[in-house]
């Protein structure tokens, strides 16, 4: 049987339920219309809604602005700076009272959130900052952290010696070069480990493929590759093929379903799980009080853990009369596809997760009864309830 302790452990970032509204959530979206005005608009301008992370970003971010009744203005850039610098330059005359930016980089959106300062509207940094300019509110995970525990994870994986190679992240971006930091500084206290290539694949999965193949070439021996998200150690995985896994760890970083499912397939060592979500909700929680001419709190770090194959197995699954209706977050939650009806009973079960999401073929039923009324009580605010042997 789990102890409380084991379960604190074992949950690491939260023992709760995350609800994500994906459909829905792309319904609202405003594209590039950069429609505003209202004393409640808040825009969001993301760098990309190509890659999961940022749609779960968006998801988070979009719920809670439902919870407070503030209009959310999605821009997506495109992973093209000049691009985002015109959406932000329309939020600015189209009525937006707050801008929520994820910059697509730290310092071509200077001169955007200089632009903004001058118009008196408040800025809100997700995920990445800006490199000048004020912000008000900055928002990211722990990418130092990060960066330090996929260092540590990469060197488990090798036995603590050989030569490895990084795939770099967006020159210029703060999510690149803070997790680069925390990396370097990681790697550092494992002397037997030497970096011996590393060269940008811009958080692109393509790209990580061809420069995973290009760097192999010119070190044919090195033993596990760190790519600065999942993204492109996915990429990388498609570039050893067979070897992924076996012959060369990987290393990734956001805990995204597909780096989650490389894991669980002993493709991936390990990925250094986000809490997206969290990060859009948080953001949105910062505009409000900045519509309301309240204090924002000036930096929020968002704690990230390191999730392997090991810390995936007899974990939960929500099931409704053991038909499975969520999965695994990275950060060791349940992300639940659907809200439970009221009074309705809901499952645990022990054991791995199969690539089908489905759990164990003998499930042990925990019952959680959701509460008659689920307005007044968030998902997020339920616990887990203690696992217990079948």
């Amino acid at each position: 049987m789990f102890t409380k302790k084991t379960l604190k452990k074992v949950t690491a970032v939260s023992a709760a339920l995350v609800l994500a509204f994906g459909a829905a959530a792309c319904n609202r979206d405003s594209g590039d219309s950069g429609s505003g005005g209202g004393d409640n608009s808040v825009t969001l301008a993301l760098s990309t809604r190509t890659n999961p992370f940022f749609v779960q970003l968006q998801e988070g971010a979009q719920k809670k602005a439902d919870e407070l009744g503030i209009k959310l203005n999605i821009q997506d850039a495109s992973d093209d700076a000049a691009k985002q610098n015109d959406q932000l330059n329309n939020a600015a005359t189209t009525g937006s009272k707050v801008v929520i930016v994820n910059p697509t980089d730290s310092d071509a959106v200077v001169a955007a959130v200089q632009a903004l300062n001058n118009a008196n509207i408040p800025v809100v940094a997700v995920d990445r900052s800006a490199s000048g300019g004020t912000v008000d509110s900055f928002i990211a995970s722990d990418n130092v952290d990060g960066g330090k525990q996929a260092a540590d994870a990469l060197a488990e994986s090798i036995g603590d010696e050989g030569e490895v190679l990084v795939l770099q992240g967006i020159a210029g971006s703060s999510a690149s070069r803070d997790r680069g930091k925390g990396f370097t500084d990681g790697i550092a206290t494992h002397p037997n480990v030497r970096v011996v290539g590393q060269q940008t694949a811009n958080f692109d999965r393509t790209e990580g493929l061809n420069v995973t193949t290009n760097l192999l070439q010119a070190h044919p021996d090195v033993k596990a590759i760190f790519a600065e998200n999942d993204e492109m150690a996915l990429g990388a995985i498609e570039a050893l093929g067979e070897r992924a896994g076996r012959d060369i760890k990987v290393i990734g970083f956001d805990g995204t379903e597909d780096g989650l499912k490389a894991v669980t397939d002993g493709k991936m060592a390990a990925t250094i799980g986000q809490q997206p979500a969290k990060l859009g909700a948080q953001a949105v929680e910062q505009a409000s009080k900045l519509l309301k001419k309240e204090q924002a709190q000036s930096e929020i770090h968002v704690e990230v853990v390191t999730v392997t194959q090991e810390k995936r197995e007899g974990l939960w699954q929500v099931t409704s009369h053991i038909t499975v209706v969520g999965s695994i977050n990275a950060d060791l939650s349940v992300r639940v596809n659907r809200h439970p009806k009221p009074g309705e009973t809901i499952f645990g079960t022990g054991g791995s997760i199969s690539p089908g999401g489905r759990g164990p073929t003998r499930p042990s039923p925990l019952p959680f009864r959701a509460p008659k009324s689920l307005s007044s009580v968030p998902l997020e605010t339920i616990p887990m309830p203690p696992p217990q042997q079948p």
